[in-house]
């Protein structure tokens, strides 16, 4: 089923997304915490806090070492932080955890053991099964750690995963996608050319939208980001995300991160496109009505 038809059928609302009401306030679209970057790493996390805001988001929180802290406040000026004990890798869990709508963690994050440490407890946090559990993505240097901690897969059953294909044979050692989405309840986004979703006991998603251009250091980063904000406002705004408003709600993202990187190598040539030409045309996506045309739905 193509992505478009799938989040229409599913009733996903994207009128968070356009044609806003006047008296609304940033509270209404989410508050996102991203748990990336480390020493040398740090411009993972500047992509996908900038695709997330450029979702949409009402606030983002970048959790960062302190070797982030200058970049991020000055690269990124519109996020708030949330600063780690260690000067250069991830290595403490955020505080008030239940504060945000949605998380995700990963990219530029790194995989000191101290790392792993952390993101164990931070997955055993958001795992627990707690009503306020916020909805989760992971990526990149999570997916990395998460393929050397198999005995910890239960936490994060629920969650969205972001692997490209090296990432998902670590994890999964080359196992059948739809076998392990319905086996670990996990939404999948296998990236890559077509990038296909796949949720647990539902057919897979195959994205239209999309590139060779895109095949480019950071694109992932940007997407992780689009379904973070997405996440995060759909929660706000509807006070729940349920397991099928995930999966629609990936696609969606994954239609949006396709569609901006076809703008961009529209503008600029598949060849010399960079990750953050695809965020500056993520807004030109939905601006022009292939978003929430009807104020309902992705159409």
């Amino acid at each position: 089923m193509d992505l478009r038809e799938f989040v229409y059928s599913k009733g996903i609302k994207a009128d968070y997304l356009v044609n806003r009401k006047p008296d609304s306030m940033k509270w209404n679209f989410g508050h996102a915490l991203l748990v990336a970057g480390s020493y040398g790493k740090m411009g993972a996390a500047v992509l996908a806090a900038k695709a997330c805001l450029h979702s949409g988001v009402g606030l983002l929180t970048v959790h960062v070492p302190r070797c982030g802290v200058e970049i991020m406040q000055t690269a990124v000026p519109e996020a708030m932080l949330s600063i780690d004990d260690n000067d250069e890798v991830f290595s403490s869990v955020p505080n008030h955890l239940n504060r945000y709508n949605a998380v995700a963690i990963g990219p530029g994050l790194g995989t000191e053991k101290i790392t792993q440490q952390a993101f164990s407890k931070l997955l055993h946090y958001l795992g627990d099964g707690q009503d306020k559990t916020p909805s989760v993505a992971l990526d990149a240097d999570a997916l990395n750690i998460l393929a050397q901690h198999p005995e910890e897969m239960h936490l994060v059953k629920g969650s969205v995963i972001t692997p490209h294909v090296r990432e998902y044979d670590r994890i999964f050692d080359c196992k059948d996608r739809q076998q392990m989405a319905d086996m670990h309840k996990l939404v999948i986004v296998d990236k890559g050319h077509p990038t296909r979703v796949y949720a647990p006991n539902s057919d897979v998603m195959v994205n239209e939208t999309g590139n060779p251009g895109m095949a480019t250091a950071g694109s992932g980063d940007v997407l992780t980001g689009i379904i973070l904000g997405l996440m995060a406002q759909h929660s706000a705004y509807y006070h729940e995300v349920l397991p099928s408003d995930l999966h629609a709600l990936a696609a969606m993202a994954v239609w949006l991160h396709g569609s901006a990187g076809d703008r961009a190598a529209a503008k600029y040539g598949e060849a010399f496109i960079v990750a953050s030409d695809i965020i500056k045309c993520i807004g030109e996506v939905v601006k022009e009505g292939e978003v929430g045309k009807d104020r309902r739905t992705l159409k």
